[in-house]
């Protein structure tokens, strides 16, 4: 179980992995070994909440494909295991935050006496730099 919240999370019959040879250096290894992963996850067929779902899809994420299909290429370790994990980590991080909700800013005003000391500080300021200037000889 992929767990995303306290009440949601899915199953890993629903994540679909395949591996395929990595790319980059890493000698022979990167040319005989199958150790990176494609997870392949459907939106639309997943046991998410409607919530999470519509979410997914707006996103304009390059990893979430026209289709609804997120597409995640984990290649960063040499096993097959870590980057499995990788991969179901950078799955759930995307989900989560497709879940998180920004808290509505209220505007407030400024309160009167902050206004007050802006403007004396102002005041103080300028009666600074006119000192600085060269004296009236009239």
């Amino acid at each position: 179980m992929l767990i995303i919240s306290s009440n949601v999370s899915i199953s890993e019959a629903e994540l679909d992995f395949s591996a395929i040879r990595a790319q980059g250096p890493g000698g022979q290894n990167v040319n005989k070994v199958s150790s990176a992963i494609h997870l392949r996850f459907d939106i639309s067929q997943s046991s998410l909440p409607d919530f999470y779902k519509q979410r997914l899809l707006r996103l304009s994420d390059n990893r979430i494909s026209k289709d609804g299909i997120v597409i995640i290429k984990a290649q960063q370790y040499r096993s097959q295991d870590k980057n499995r994990i990788e991969a179901i980590e950078r799955l759930q991080q995307l989900i989560q935050s497709a879940g998180f909700t920004a808290k509505a800013r209220r505007p407030t005003k400024p309160t009167r006496g902050s206004q007050v000391r802006r403007v004396d500080k102002k005041t103080q300021h300028g009666k600074k730099k006119t000192m600085r200037g060269k004296p009236n000889l009239d």
